[in-house]
């Protein structure tokens, strides 16, 4: 940008730049003069804050050309850097730019009818209570047909009563939008206006195809000159004339076949990318499912295993090795405990009997060599064993132990003179008898045995008189 925008000094600078048309906005004022102007409010590109700021949001239609006439429109440009990388302007250009007023249509009009530019514009409708909301397009037609301009500089774009227009200025150029190509055909319309960004998204081959000319806006980049230059655009509109100007020839960042190759190599690779992400996704969960199978299983096994060992621990914890009381020799056998009558043990429901005997303690133990006397009542008949038949009562329990560990036999270690009390613990399966036994105290060197009153290996069982 050269000068403020939509003022003779921009027109100017456009046409010294090589420009072949003029691009404008136009407006109504209230007493039925077309001006110049972008925005609907007079704001940003006039110091109508200064003379008058409780009207700078009014629209721009609703003051007249009196006043319109007096306001500033290029104070702005030279105190606000409209664009980053504009260049400075000279010390002549800035004070032309300060002196810039508001024109009017017909001041476009005999500049671009002297230097022989096409001009296009865009017409805005007047705000409602406007008096020409309705009858605004007579009205500019009117004034373009006043200024004696050649009509076919005139590109008309505004489609709001083109019939009119078409009737009363024939040589005018027709110009159309982004419509459908069976509309412009119908409407014998040739050329389009259109954004650039919305006419590569739909379909700029078929517009072409139909012979149809198009002018992109705003296009102020080299590289988006240059691609619309490959794409055999007609024309753009630009801010940036000074720099597209000096452009005689589309950059070529890559020819056409290098760029198709890197265009196919690159959706190869992405293609690639994704698909091996999606695999790995999917390995890692199988992966997982699998570990989490094999530890269920492991888990499994190992706690049969655990179970299997404790069994084997609780059988192999059972001893088997005879007292050493017992390995004396000659021994007599005599009944230790006295069993207890059946209404004891009913006392006691349950598939365990517990049962902790404290009995009274002789101030002086029995000698060591006396004989063992019988805690059995007088009524029991005791039998003696021979060393045979003691070694087959002792060892005999080993496999029933090995097989089902329910024989424990505890061994204290007794000390003379001191109390013995002991908590004995017997299985009481449903299909076997037990006894509960009272343990009596002995003397040192002396043991406290508790054994199965039924074992059928060792055929020992009380026998009574």
């Amino acid at each position: 940008m050269l000068g403020p925008e939509n003022t003779m000094m921009s027109f100017e600078k456009a046409v010294e730049n090589g420009a072949f048309g003029l691009e404008s906005n136009i407006y109504l004022s209230y007493d039925e003069v077309p001006f110049l102007m972008h925005d609907n409010n007079l704001r940003r590109t006039t110091n109508i804050r200064e003379v008058m700021p409780n009207a700078s949001f009014r629209h721009s239609s609703l003051f007249t050309w009196n006043f319109l006439s007096t306001l500033n429109a290029g104070k702005w440009f030279v105190q606000f850097k409209p664009f980053y990388n504009m260049k400075p302007l000279s010390e002549a250009d800035k004070e032309k730019a300060r002196n810039q007023m508001i024109p009017k249509l017909s001041d476009l009009l005999e500049f671009a009818q002297k230097e022989k530019k096409f001009v296009i514009f865009d017409l805005n409708i007047p705000p409602p209570k406007h008096p020409l909301r309705k009858t605004f397009v007579r009205r500019v037609v009117s004034v373009i047909l006043d200024s004696q301009i050649e009509q076919h500089l005139i590109y008309w774009l505004t489609a709001f009563d083109r019939m009119y227009v078409k009737k009363k200025a024939p040589g005018f150029q027709q110009v159309g939008r982004l419509y459908s190509i069976e509309r412009l055909t119908k409407e014998n319309i040739s050329k389009i206006n259109v954004d650039y960004k919305k006419l590569f998204y739909n379909g700029l081959r078929d517009y072409k195809a139909a012979n149809i000319n198009i002018n992109l806006y705003i296009v102020n980049e080299p590289w988006l000159y240059s691609l619309a230059w490959c794409s055999r655009i007609h024309s753009v509109t630009t801010d940036n004339i000074q720099l597209l100007r000096q452009i005689n020839h589309p950059y070529f960042f890559m020819t056409p076949s290098h760029y198709m190759l890197m265009w196919f190599l690159l959706d190869g690779v992405s293609a690639v990318f994704i698909v091996s992400i999606f695999y790995f996704h999917w390995w890692k969960e199988n992966k997982e499912n699998v570990s989490e199978s094999s530890s269920s299983h492991t888990d499994t096994d190992s706690i049969n295993l655990e179970k299997g060992k404790s069994d084997h621990q609780k059988a192999s914890n059972l001893s088997i090795k005879p007292p050493s009381r017992v390995l004396d020799s000659p021994w007599t056998r005599k009944a230790i405990y006295p069993r207890l009558p059946n209404s004891s043990i009913s006392n006691y429901p349950g598939p365990r009997q517990f049962l902790v005997a404290p009995k009274k303690i002789d101030s002086k133990p029995e000698p060591d060599n006396e004989p063992l006397k019988s805690m059995m009542p007088a009524k029991v008949d005791v039998r003696q064993l021979t060393p045979s038949e003691a070694s087959e009562l002792i060892l005999a329990p080993t496999r029933e132990a090995t097989r089902e560990p329910t024989l424990q036999t505890a061994l204290p270690a007794l000390t003379a003179n001191e109390p013995t009390i002991s908590s004995i613990e017997v299985l009481h399966p449903e299909t076997q008898h037990q006894s509960t036994f009272t343990v009596e105290p002995f003397p040192r060197n002396r043991v406290s045995t508790t054994s199965d009153m039924s074992l059928s290996s060792s055929g020992f069982s009380p026998k009574k008189n």
